[in-house]
């Protein structure tokens, strides 16, 4: 599991996402008689990621954790920005089928699946990004997804902040309190 530095609401929802990611797996493994730690593991998460467009993007996600990076030793797509394969893996990850929660609005899984993604490899994306991507995770993971109007407006708060803010910060609410207490 992916430790967030950042506390509150975003790193709890990231822990759910991340659970249910890895019971999601325990399914499929199930699903295929396949035991965890074995050899048949490894050959169906490296099946998974032949085709990742033919799986549900949280069983991409665990294959790609069990699988290691053969240029950088990396988990597979998790690597630092320049590994080939793990630029490419991560590009691929996104092939994967996004299907909406009953009862949430068109487009949310997928802003969940790219949330999850930004903070799971941190290290890959700016501070503005996992900022606006993790403060979104719980609003995300409860079926809410933010219009136009209101993602603008979270940037436009964001790029008021300092990096180290923007690393400070857990939620939406915080920011203006935050930005504002600088002179500018």
């Amino acid at each position: 599991m992916t430790a967030l530095p950042r506390g509150g609401r975003p790193a709890e929802a990231l822990a759910a996402v991340e659970a249910s990611i890895e019971d999601r797996w325990r399914l499929f493994l199930a699903e295929y008689g396949v035991s965890p730690g074995t050899t048949e593991e490894t050959d169906l998460a490296e099946s998974v990621v032949d085709d990742t467009s033919v799986f549900e993007w949280r069983i991409v996600d665990a294959a790609y954790d069990r699988l290691t990076c053969a240029d950088c030793g990396s988990h597979l797509g998790s690597g630092p920005v320049g590994c080939d394969k793990c630029d490419q893996a991560d590009g691929f990850r996104f092939a994967a089928i996004e299907t909406d929660r009953p009862a949430t609005p068109p487009g949310t899984e997928h802003g969940l699946r790219v949330a999850t993604a930004v903070a799971r490899a941190r290290h890959r994306h700016g501070a503005r990004a996992r900022c606006g991507f993790e403060l979104g995770l719980p609003l995300l993971l409860g079926g809410q997804l933010p219009g136009t109007a209101q993602a603008q407006a979270y940037r436009a708060a964001i790029d008021k902040l300092t990096e180290e803010e923007c690393e400070r910060v857990t939620s939406f609410e915080e920011i203006p309190g935050i930005s504002s207490r600088r002179v500018r």
